[in-house]
């Protein structure tokens, strides 16, 4: 358990949130849910004066004109991260340094070496680091890790999530420095995996975008082939944009007993002669379950439901996905 000081006499952790988008307004609004009311708002860092004013008065929150502000402030406890890919390493490593707790979004950092040198200071400082994996959480992640037995040795998956949007949206998810590299971008599309099959072996990657300007792109497309310790063969495919006409949400797993299909919000598991349906739970409510963790965590000392560790373990096979797809070479995890 981490000791809090005063704050957690009073049962109540101070907390500082940086961004306004969606999924600061979830986590704002599971943190003010929560039946102990274990914490306090203080403030809020935006991008858009006008959205922050407008986000902190709903809330009653003050604003503050930037996230360095923010981190040196005494009376914040806990520093919750809901802002673009890019500044995650430098808000966190400066939360830390300056003796917060941190909740981050996914990824922890676009760069390994970073997220490695911030899990080593957060336990040196003995603070609470914890990257949110709410894809570990879903109605989906639960109903694999529950039927995954049923189909014994598994040796081939396919996971691809596609998004047309047309126009694609101007915005931070569309730009290659702000959102980084497909696959670090949108980490639980490889975490997924790392969570129910372990350790990778190797690791190919092929993308593209499609763009007429330098910083944003319109489409972009990624597909990754992964070999792992156990001899599973998986490939993910993830896309979004213009360029994309049908949308896409299936994950397949493939075992020499049968199959898992989930295909959007259906699953159906498939044996010799028989297709049986399987109960997949809802999207809704994670992050009031992420929060309520964390905060059981700060307070009692409850394990949290995934590591750094763990996701940084992703973000290496992310990177090596990377290297794969500038290079055209197969990466071997055991070089990474």
């Amino acid at each position: 358990m981490y000791n809090l000081g005063a704050a957690l006499e009073k049962a109540r952790v101070r907390v500082g949130l940086v961004g306004t988008g969606y999924a600061a307004k979830f986590r704002v609004e599971a943190l003010l849910r929560d039946e102990q009311s274990r914490s306090h708002l203080v403030a809020v860092v935006g991008h858009s004066p006008e959205k922050t004013e407008s986000f902190a008065k709903e809330y009653q929150i003050e604003v503050l004109s930037s996230w360095q502000q923010l981190v040196e402030r005494e009376d914040i406890d806990l520093v919750v991260i809901c802002t673009i890919n890019r500044d995650h390493g430098a808000i966190a490593r400066a939360a830390l340094t300056n003796g917060k707790h941190v909740i981050v979004e996914y990824p922890l950092s676009l760069d390994v070496i970073e997220a490695e040198e911030l899990i080593a200071l957060a336990k040196a400082q003995q603070k609470l680091l914890h990257v949110e994996h709410l894809e570990l959480l879903g109605g989906l992640h639960q109903a694999l890790k529950k039927n995954l037995a049923k189909i014994g040795e598994v040796f081939y998956v396919r996971y691809s999530t596609i998004n047309p949007q047309n126009p694609a949206p101007r915005k931070w998810t569309y730009n290659h420095e702000l959102f980084g590299f497909p696959l670090m971008g949108a980490l639980s599309r490889l975490h997924r995996l790392t969570d129910l099959f372990g350790k990778v072996f190797t690791v190919n990657c092929h993308q593209r975008y499609w763009e007429i300007e330098p910083e944003y792109y319109q489409t972009c497309f990624c597909t990754s082939e992964l070999s792992f310790d156990s001899g599973l063969l998986a490939q993910v495919v993830y896309g979004k944009g213009e360029s994309i006409w049908r949308s896409e949400r299936k994950f397949e797993v493939h075992g020499e007993k049968g199959g898992l299909i989930f295909d959007g919000d259906t699953g159906t598991f498939i044996q010799p002669g028989e297709t049986t349906s399987i109960e997949v739970g809802p999207r809704r409510g994670l992050f009031a379950k992420d929060t309520s963790m964390v905060l059981d965590h700060l307070f009692d000392g409850t394990p949290l439901y995934v590591t750094p560790e763990e996701s940084l373990y992703t973000l290496k096979v992310a990177d090596a996905a990377q290297r794969a797809a500038q290079t055209g070479l197969t990466m071997f995890m055991k070089d990474i």
